[in-house]
């Protein structure tokens, strides 16, 4: 278990701190929700979490089968919906692999990222393309 601290400062900003290292994240609502946009949002953090955990996971499966997946880099596009309800509706992911890796390790790297526990974790309806772009 992880225990984790927040805050709510006013002005829709919170500061958020990560209980075992004392690290500090501040949030803001987004400039198209009454908020000033200075930082992450919440729905922010989410998008994030899920970039973040596939280059983890990936990364773990790299080191365990001798893999070199330095300067692999994720860019997520997070879109929000508003009807029923706002809410995230979807999260596109592109991560850019690096170079040199093995044809063949491409399918665990990409079952390592598809299957994070972020990936897991997010609702069935919030719609995750994910694209892996190998350079030649």
């Amino acid at each position: 278990m992880v225990k984790m601290n927040m805050i709510y400062e006013g002005s829709l900003r919170c500061r958020l701190t990560h209980g075992p290292s004392g690290q500090q994240i501040i949030t803001d609502a987004p400039v198209d929700n009454m908020g000033r946009g200075e930082a992450f949002s919440p729905t922010d953090l989410v998008a994030a979490a899920l970039g973040s955990c596939m280059l983890t996971v990936m990364g773990i499966a790299a080191q365990k089968n001798n893999i070199d997946l330095n300067g692999t880099t994720a860019q997520v596009h997070k879109e929000m919906i508003t009807t029923p309800i706002r809410r995230i509706g979807k999260i596109s992911v592109t991560l850019q692999m690096a170079k040199g890796i093995d044809p063949s390790k491409r399918t665990l790297l990409e079952s390592a990222a598809t299957t994070c526990p972020v990936h897991k974790s997010i609702h069935p309806d919030v719609q995750m393309p994910i694209e892996f772009n190998y350079p030649d």
